[in-house]
């Protein structure tokens, strides 16, 4: 039923959950750092007891506030989608991916659902232990809520800890822990929330400056660059780490996706790391695979070797060694993995007729096969690609994945600098006198929403084919709906969110205008 899917149903629905998901990400990194940064604000207010703390609290508070209610309701969309739009998807893993989507739901937003209330309007209801307890609960509340979540998301990234079950033709968990405690799990986290405390610290690095040239606010602005730049600093370092620990990981869960971000077409021994680099193509030449060279590109020698398996000699795979195969290096070609996943989804639509006809024998026989070590390594690890036809589908949209992978490297590099420059300038209390550094921070805003959008690009974008790597690939995953509805939704969604964003603007613009007052 897959193979006369309606394609353009496929990447309207891919589109309607782009769009949702960009917007998602829009609000979601800066409620994940900025509820920290608010929550030391009061701790000095708590620590000290001056009111003037507790005004920086409440303004930080307010600018919170607001980013947190949109990001509630674009999340709600988010998870929705899944049930509408990738129903196929739902069923086939929906007891794996549904397991930390619940607790997320249990156990970390109705944390920060509850004491965020607290939070605004407990002042002078509650006391100040209490109320510092429940902001630093809220904060806690909304970086597990993000926890759980990239748990799911980093399970589709590489799945683990599960079985495929051929009576139900669902995944189903087997083993917890190793969902929850993958390598890929907790690499994403770190470096996912490490970009939303980046993000934040620049988001008030940014705001608080223009205080600073404006003569305004003065003590509010250089209490909370204080707070913002060590706290960035130090997010900064941590994000570029688990940034360089998540990339090693995909030379081994995710090669494709390696090759796509490094722009390597052809493996090579000593392999260079492309720092910075503008890719080119044959003239007149559409066919993505033959994107060979740069026209321009500054390279480390064989550093992408040591970044990838920890020697300056080592092979690493190109796009063609993943997709043409090299039985020198043990890569097997695409379509050889086509044809294995194919006979994987025949021995299952072959053991569904034994079972409803009757067949006892016949069924107990291709059980036995399903539940085989050797069927399921040689066959079923590549039931995913029994839905393509074509070996190329395999290679992502490489100069995209390219790009975004390293403008989120050069701005991570450069939001590293600026706070140290930060650091230094508001030790030495000349800050008032580095006019462009103050401007710097302000352009620096919407360059961390940048980085944060291009490394979802690199994520999701780089790993296509597939919704959940080598098991399923986005066409069949969709829901069989009417591609109009999709269509419909599509322009209510894109609508409501600019309107949203626009709004939130507006009401921050007009916060930020009004200060601390």
């Amino acid at each position: 039923m897959f193979e006369n899917i309606d394609l353009s149903l496929v990447n309207w629905s891919r589109g309607q959950f782009a769009l949702t998901a960009i917007y998602h990400w829009i609000f979601v990194p800066l409620t994940l750092g900025l509820s920290f940064i608010i929550a030391l604000m009061e701790t000095m207010y708590f620590r000290t007891g001056r009111e003037e703390w507790k005004k920086i609290t409440q303004f930080w508070m307010t600018l919170f506030g607001i980013n947190f209610a949109i990001g509630v309701a674009t999340g709600i969309i988010l998870e929705f989608e899944f049930g509408t739009n990738w129903s196929n998807y739902s069923w086939f893993v929906g007891d794996i991916f549904g397991t930390p989507l619940a607790i997320e739901g249990i156990m970390a937003f109705f944390l920060e659902s509850t004491f965020i209330a607290v939070m605004f309007f407990g002042w002078n209801k509650v006391s100040k232990k209490f109320h510092l307890t429940s902001t630093w609960l809220v904060a806690f509340g909304a970086n597990l809520s993000a926890l759980w979540i990239l748990v799911a998301n980093a399970w589709m990234q590489h799945p683990a800890g599960m079985h495929f079950n051929p009576d139900t033709a669902r995944n189903e968990m087997l083993n917890f822990w190793q969902v929850f405690l993958s390598p890929v799990a907790i690499g994403k986290f770190i470096h996912t929330i490490t970009s939303g405390y980046v993000l934040a610290s620049i988001f008030v690095l940014g705001i608080s400056s223009w205080y600073i040239l404006k003569k305004r606010e003065l003590f509010l602005a250089k209490r909370s660059i204080l707070i913002a730049s060590v706290f960035g600093l130090i997010s900064s370092v941590m994000l570029i780490f688990s940034g360089d620990g998540s990339t090693r990981q995909l030379v081994h869960v995710q090669p494709m996706k390696f090759a796509a971000i490094e722009g390597l077409y052809n493996g090579q021994t000593g392999a260079g790391l492309v720092a910075i680099g503008i890719m080119s193509s044959a003239p007149g030449d559409t066919n993505s695979r033959n994107v060979k060279d740069f026209s321009f590109h500054i390279e480390i020698p064989n550093f992408l070797s040591y970044m990838a398996y920890g020697h300056f000699d080592a092979f690493v795979p190109g796009v063609n060694d993943l997709v043409d195969g090299n039985a020198v290096r043990g890569f097997i070609p695409v379509r050889d993995k086509i044809e294995r996943g194919k006979l994987a989804r025949e021995k299952l639509a072959e053991l569904k007729t034994a079972r409803d006809k009757g067949d006892t024998a016949r069924y107990a026989m291709l059980k036995a096969e399903f539940n085989d070590n050797n069927f399921k390594d040689n066959y079923f690890r590549y039931f995913g690609y029994g839905f393509l036809n074509d070996p190329n589908s395999v290679i992502p949209n490489v100069p995209l994945a390219f790009y975004s992978f390293h403008i989120m490297v050069i701005l991570g590099f450069f939001f590293l600098l600026l706070m140290i420059l930060f650091v230094i300038n508001i030790y030495r209390n000349n800050l008032e006198n580095k006019k462009f550094l103050l401007r710097l921070a302000i352009f620096s805003i919407p360059l961390a929403y940048l980085a944060g959008q291009a490394g979802w690009m690199v994520a999701e974008m780089g790993r296509q084919p597939w919704v959940i790597q080598d098991l399923l690939p986005t066409v069949a995953a969709v829901s069989h709906i009417n591609t109009t509805s999709v269509q419909v939704t599509f322009c209510l969604f894109a609508v409501l969110f600019t309107s949203l964003l626009v709004a939130e603007l507006s009401i921050m613009f007009k916060q930020i205008k009004t200060g601390s007052k």
